[in-house]
């Protein structure tokens, strides 16, 4: 018997929700989801990364993805709509449990005071590339059981639970487009899997192996290669702007601080941090008193070609109380 359908039986019934244990499998996936969405929503929420990374672990999505690419390959329609539906109904299920822990508390949490919902809500192109890469190695570990300890591995740079949790928690407080940002994430994250999944497929064979149905017609690739291509194009076009986005961001705050660094030091301040919040640049000064004039630091960002208009410097100002010194 060709050693390729004993691999393809392997994998469905690593990925597919079918056959005597499907009930067994269920559970086991609604359990770790729901515990991964509570754990990776409270990771965010307290801005612990190896909480975070706990979630990550434990998170059950990539399975039904595979699913959902494995399916796809064989062309087998009952297991791809299966998959399909534990895939939006454990997304919808993840985002609803980070809106109820967003609900639980008192502050708002966003990209603005986050650093973790800031790091998943402006997905660009090397999120992309690095959603490419972990898609490859998780689907040569499902064709290779004999890497399948790397899949640890591939929980945590494939990011799928965290970005759903942190839509939920973007809508709770009120910002539709991080929510929006968190959720394109994800579905990088997604298309890429499927689209590395179906090339790894092809090239160890698998497809070749299933490419006529039960009437003896050819199964054909085409159909779902050129839908994943424009998924691709689709996703590539907002990850690009956002990528041309935060560059363009980088080269104004860079040429804000580079600025601000010189005038700080001529009148004994230091720079602490530039950020962008909106259409705003902060400047955050901290030095003694008295407050220093202004006026230069405004021209030198003129002379820089910065938009003044646009920048805020907050002075924060620093007193050193001695009591040694005191008698």
């Amino acid at each position: 018997m060709d050693d390729r359908f004993n691999t393809t039986q392997a994998m469905r019934e690593a990925v597919f929700f079918d056959g005597p244990e499907a009930n067994r499998r269920y559970s086991r996936f609604w359990l770790l989801l729901i515990l991964a969405a509570i754990i990776a929503s409270a990771g965010v929420v307290a801005d612990s990364t190896a909480t975070v990374i706990g979630a990550m672990i434990v998170a059950p999505l990539m399975t039904p993805i595979l699913g959902t690419m494995l399916a796809t390959v064989l062309g087998d329609h009952t297991n791809l709509v299966r998959s399909l539906l534990l895939v939006l109904a454990g997304a919808a299920t993840a985002i609803a449990i980070g809106y109820l822990v967003g609900s639980l508390v008192a502050v708002d949490v966003l990209a603005e005071t986050n650093p973790q919902v800031a790091g998943r809500v402006t997905p660009g192109l090397i999120d992309l590339l690095a959603a490419l890469g972990t898609g490859v190695v998780g689907s040569v570990a499902l064709v290779r059981r004999d890497i399948s300890d790397t899949l640890p591995g591939v929980a945590i740079a494939i990011s799928l639970v965290p970005p759903l949790a942190v839509v939920g928690l973007a809508l709770e407080s009120g910002s539709v487009i991080q929510a929006l940002g968190a959720l394109l994430l994800f579905l990088t994250n997604f298309v890429a899997i499927i689209g590395t999944g179906i090339v790894v497929m092809s090239i160890y064979g698998v497809n070749r192996l299933a490419r006529v149905d039960s009437a003896g017609k050819p199964r054909r690739l085409a159909r779902p290669v050129a839908l994943l291509a424009v998924m691709l194009v689709i996703i590539g076009a907002p990850l690009a702007y956002t990528s041309l986005t935060v560059a363009a961001r980088s080269i104004v705050e860079k040429g804000v601080f580079d600025t601000s660094e010189r005038w700080a030091q001529s009148v004994g301040w230091e720079v602490q941090d530039v950020t962008t919040q909106g259409e705003k640049v902060h400047v955050r000064l901290e030095g003694p008193l008295p407050l220093p004039q202004t006026s230069e630091l405004k021209s030198a960002l003129d002379a820089a070609g910065v938009d003044t208009s646009l920048v805020i410097v907050n002075l924060v100002p620093i007193y050193t109380v001695d009591f040694d010194a005191i008698e």
